[in-house]
């Protein structure tokens, strides 16, 4: 008896479970459907305020808010933190969706709307949802799932197609090298995958590429 009390207790947990995630959901589609189109900046939380890439996420961002389309990032310090401080010193929509970790992930000074998040899964939603662009900077596995996940939905034809750029060449040669010379040279990937992204070490370059290849709204 006392077994079947704790299977009924486990029952109800996993069942409320679902109320927290739907209470994520409608939050984040209230909030998020009132902000202008978003490009999604990623790269590594711990890029500091000296570092190249630091410098040219912010600057990117102050571009891409100069254009009209607010800057919507993971929340935290490094690249996000470079993202968010671009778009609101350039007068622009900053967001920043924060997840609940352990370590690194805290919200930065410079975010406008401001969203917080215990399933990793539900602020993917979110960033594929309401992005009419992803921007990759340099980044560790957190960045690859972003980048990855982003062509694969967009290969599947899951998502309408929309723009991903790497900043970095240098940084990134190594990915894109072996994708080209192992994936598509046996096959597991098309000619038409490789160029589902591009890749550019320019600012200006980004906010072109996105302009140039953004679909309809």
């Amino acid at each position: 008896m006392e077994k079947q009390y704790l299977v009924d207790d486990l029952s109800t947990t996993e069942s409320w479970r679902i109320f927290r995630i739907m209470a994520e959901l409608i939050e984040g589609f209230e909030v998020l459907g009132k902000i202008p189109p978003a490009v999604a900046i990623f790269g590594s939380a711990r890029s500091h305020p000296e570092d190249s890439d630091y410098q040219k996420a912010e600057r990117t961002a102050a571009k891409l808010a100069r254009q009209g389309y607010a800057v919507l990032t993971g929340g935290g310090p490094g690249i996000m933190e470079a993202a968010n401080k671009g778009a609101s010193e350039a007068g622009g929509v900053s967001v920043g969706l924060n997840i609940n970790l352990p370590f690194e992930q805290k919200p930065n000074d410079y975010i406008g709307t401001y969203l917080d998040f215990r399933y990793f899964f539900v602020r993917k939603v979110m960033f594929v949802k309401y992005s009419v662009a992803f921007v990759i900077f340099p980044g560790g596995f957190g960045t690859l799932d972003e980048f990855f996940e982003s062509i694969e939905l967009i290969q599947t034809r899951k998502i309408k197609p929309f723009p991903v750029v790497l900043v970095g060449r240098k940084y990134w040669s190594g990915l894109t090298s072996w994708m080209e010379k192992t994936l598509l040279a046996q096959g597991k990937i098309s000619s038409r995958d490789i160029n589902l992204f591009g890749t550019t070490d320019d600012p200006e370059e980004v906010v072109r590429f996105i302009k140039e290849n953004q679909p309809p709204i």
